[in-house]
């Protein structure tokens, strides 16, 4: 079964997905990230070539021939997925294949709006009978 976890209260939901990014990188891990909105997609894409000064964190789209060899890839649809093992949610849904994974991971910022379109995530894995693992972000510090 999926292992699904929400690290709740971050300060910048784009820039901890890029943190998570990086650190499952760093671990050898392969990871999906979920991001269907184009703009929500190309603001993502931007950060991860800045995120880390010192260190380059290789991604591509899906769609790219190198998608298989990348660790980080940025998917908006289903149909070419390079591999199934970790998946990051920065939709506002939950992604409708992510029982394919692994592992799932949801980032949810400070925002009301936010938080509120990741309760209905919350309620829908739990729904469906996934165990839920929940770190505050904002206790962390």
């Amino acid at each position: 079964m999926t292992e699904v976890k929400f690290f709740f209260n971050v300060d910048h939901r784009l820039q901890f997905a890029c943190k998570l990014s990086k650190a499952a990188m760093d671990q050898g891990k392969r990871l999906i990230v979920y991001a269907p909105e184009e703009a929500r997609a190309m603001e993502f894409d931007r950060l991860l070539w800045a995120y880390s000064p010192l260190s380059f964190v290789p991604h591509v789209r899906a769609e790219h021939a190198l998608a298989k060899e990348t660790p980080i890839v940025i998917a908006h649809a289903e149909s070419v997925l390079p591999h199934h093992d970790a998946l990051l949610n920065l939709a506002d849904d939950p992604p409708p294949y992510f029982t394919r994974f692994e592992f799932l991971r949801e980032v949810v910022s400070t925002d009301d709006e936010d938080r509120a379109k990741a309760r209905e995530r919350l309620k829908f894995y739990k729904a469906r009978g996934f165990e839920i693992q929940i770190r505050d972000m904002a206790a962390a510090n």
